[in-house]
């Protein structure tokens, strides 16, 4: 029975990755040779300049679920999570330099589009503290909330972006993430 658990979670882990914000095709090599199309507009670049540090916040998060969990599940999600998202901030890094644009936006560029979303250092620094039998539903609320993030900068990007690799990437993202949350949200019995 543990076999199959194993085997079953190390599946689910493997389909996360496969499923995760991109394919093979799309995948530029190495971020200063980022293939991505050079016309672009500010939301493109906004969402690009705004995704990567939310990522890395994400990253953080998994990091935790993956050393703190207790749910094997949660485990491999959190591990599939961290892949993931280094690899995008190592390609969105490229597109911002192929575009020649800074990393971060201005702070008023920011809080014109309703501020930086996402889970403060803060927040994430509480997650080392929970107590091992409130751990998981922590992790998990915290992800679900950053993943919905991360779903709505997508949102933002494709309701007006023009450069057809961001745009196609933030659909990805959407799918990607709006099906983890409804996988986590399952961990936690709970519904959509």
């Amino acid at each position: 029975m543990h076999l199959r658990r194993t085997l079953a979670v190390a599946a689910l882990a493997v389909a996360v990755l496969l499923s995760g914000c991109g394919t093979a095709r799309e995948q530029p090599g190495p971020a200063t040779t980022a293939a991505v199309s050079p016309g672009f507009n500010s939301t493109d670049v906004m969402f690009v300049q705004m995704i990567v540090p939310h990522h890395r916040q994400g990253i953080a998060i998994a990091e935790i679920a993956a050393e703190r969990a207790t749910r094997a599940d949660l485990k491999v999600l959190a591990g599939a999570i961290v892949a993931t998202q280094k690899d995008e901030v190592a390609r969105l890094e490229g597109w911002l330099k192929v575009w020649k644009q800074p990393a971060t936006a201005d702070p008023a560029e920011h809080a014109a589009h309703g501020g930086m979303p996402g889970t403060s250092a803060k927040d994430i620094a509480k997650l080392r503290k929970v107590s091992a039998a409130e751990v998981d539903e922590a992790l998990l609320d915290t992800l679900i909330a950053h993943q919905d993030d991360a779903v709505q900068l997508a949102r933002f990007e494709t309701a007006g972006g023009e450069n057809v690799n961001a745009v196609g990437y933030a659909k990805q993202v959407d799918d990607s993430r709006s099906a983890q949350i409804k996988q986590m949200q399952g961990y936690l019995g709970k519904s959509t």
